[in-house]
């Protein structure tokens, strides 16, 4: 299982960190899926990406679109092994730094 720090700081463009903690939510999900183009689909970093796409969703009172999401990431990620992406990647400092 790779480690969820280093997979966060591979995927997670700072740029939608900042959007999503200045609130700015469209542009934190157009980030987020600009990202998630770059990878394959049903890869583990195309799920996590569209998990945290689904969690923006749901935060954005999306929530249908947002489950759906969620349900499509967590089947890759449950059978990679792989942790569940959740807000905190987007709220929480990036690792190593402020």
């Amino acid at each position: 299982m790779a480690d969820p720090d280093d997979l966060r700081g591979r995927l997670v463009p700072e740029a939608a960190v900042r959007a999503f903690r200045e609130g700015e939510d469209r542009l934190t999900l157009r980030l987020l899926t600009r990202a998630q183009d770059a990878h394959a689909v049903g890869g583990v970093e195309w799920a996590a990406l569209e998990r945290l796409r689904g969690l923006v969703l749901i935060h954005m009172l999306r929530e249908v679109e947002g489950t759906f999401a969620l349900e499509r990431a967590d089947a890759v990620l449950d059978a990679a092994g792989q942790v569940r992406p959740d807000l905190d990647w987007l709220e929480a400092p990036p690792p190593g730094g402020p």
